[in-house]
């Protein structure tokens, strides 16, 4: 059995809701990432800032991204999965909610993020078409 800590990336970093987006984006260029988990006070997962959020819900729409925080993008239930939790869990997980990456926790905190890129290395090609197919589909 494949599990989640198998394949995530290790090293994930939260960033804080009340932090502002050009610090995200400052955050997500030096740690050449996409996507950045978003953590509360208490520091669990309250959702995920990516790269495109802050171009096409702030920028786009003439907002500040010195003004407006990470947690002004938060939508919806965050997603995530146990670091113990099978590659099948991980494909079930991402496929049934559209998400092209997942954070990793382990005994409530973050431990990494798996990513297309994280399972285009651990599954096989069948595996890998599936899941685009299901990702990728319009609803």
């Amino acid at each position: 059995m494949t599990t989640a800590a198998e394949i995530m990336h290790a090293g994930a970093q939260w960033i804080p809701a009340t932090e502002t987006l050009d610090r995200a984006a400052e955050l997500m260029a030096r740690l050449n990432v996409g996507a950045l988990p978003i953590s509360d006070a208490d520091e669990r997962l309250c959702g995920i800032i990516t790269d495109r959020d802050i171009v096409v819900g702030c920028i786009a729409k003439g907002k500040d991204p010195a003004k407006m925080t990470c947690g002004d993008m938060c939508q919806g239930t965050p997603r995530w999965i146990d670091a113990d939790a099978d590659v099948s869990e991980v494909l079930e997980e991402m496929e049934s909610h559209q998400i092209k990456r997942l954070p990793v926790i382990r005994n409530k905190k973050l431990v990494g993020m798996i990513s297309e890129a994280d399972l285009a290395q651990h599954l096989s090609e069948d595996q890998i078409a599936e899941f685009v197919e299901k990702v990728y589909a319009r609803r």
